[in-house]
This record gives C-alpha cells, sequence and structure tokens, in this order.
C-alpha cells in the first residue's frame, strides 16, 4: 500500500470513530495489507483486494476470549 493510501484508511477510521487516536502502519515485507492501532493497542490488519478492476480494502480483527472477561 502507498503512503497515500494509509493516510486516507488513517483518516477514515478516525473520522467514523471520531478519534485522532488511530495509527495505521505499513508491514515489513508484505505490501497488501497494512497494520491498525488504536493508540499503542494492536487491533488487526487491513488487506488490499483487487478484483474486476475495483478496489476494495477489509479489516481482519481477531479478539481473544481473554479480553472479554
Amino acid at each position: 500500500m502507498t503512503d497515500q493510501e494509509l493516510e486516507k484508511i488513517r483518516n477514515y477510521l478516525n473520522k467514523i470513530f471520531n478519534t485522532d487516536d488511530f495509527i495505521v502502519k505499513k508491514r515489513k515485507s508484505i505490501s497488501d495489507s497494512c497494520e491498525v492501532y488504536h493508540k499503542d493497542e494492536f487491533l488487526g490488519l487491513i488487506y488490499k483486494e483487487s478484483e474486476d478492476g475495483e478496489e476494495d480494502y477489509q479489516f481482519h480483527m481477531t479478539i481473544l476470549k481473554e479480553d472479554l472477561q
């Protein structure tokens, strides 16, 4: 993902959740996804999907059972 895409994703997340605390980082040696953090907490990955000439982004987040207690 480009720096411009990362910035757009970060701005979008901050806008829809009404905060300035999201951070989006490039992944080492993997260019089709980025890491998403809220402050210092890792939340998940966003993958860039390209199909039939269209580009979409999918957010994948794992919630551990112990985190729900």
